[in-house]
């Protein structure tokens, strides 16, 4: 089974938005989030920073390396231990 790129993850299960609204936070097209979910390219600081700050105006607990990687589900954690 593929695993989840990283933005798909924040953009779908962190902040719970759509490609067109995290294109609206960002400054981007929604074709460039797409391009960010396939890992074709990457946001700019301003752009993550952006990303960050709408999960802290969510009240989300926020870790950077969400933006690198896909945290472990709990299931996976448990196995893992």
């Amino acid at each position: 089974m593929r695993s989840m790129r990283p933005l798909l993850h924040v953009r779908k299960q962190v902040l719970g938005i759509t490609q067109q609204e995290m294109a609206s936070l960002t400054g981007a097209t929604q074709a460039t989030v797409s391009r960010w979910e396939q890992g074709e390219l990457e946001p700019d600081r301003d752009q993550l920073e952006r990303i960050r700050d709408e999960a802290k105006r969510q009240g989300k607990d926020w870790d950077d390396s969400w933006f690198f990687d896909v945290p472990p589900k709990p299931d996976d954690q448990r196995s893992a231990a």
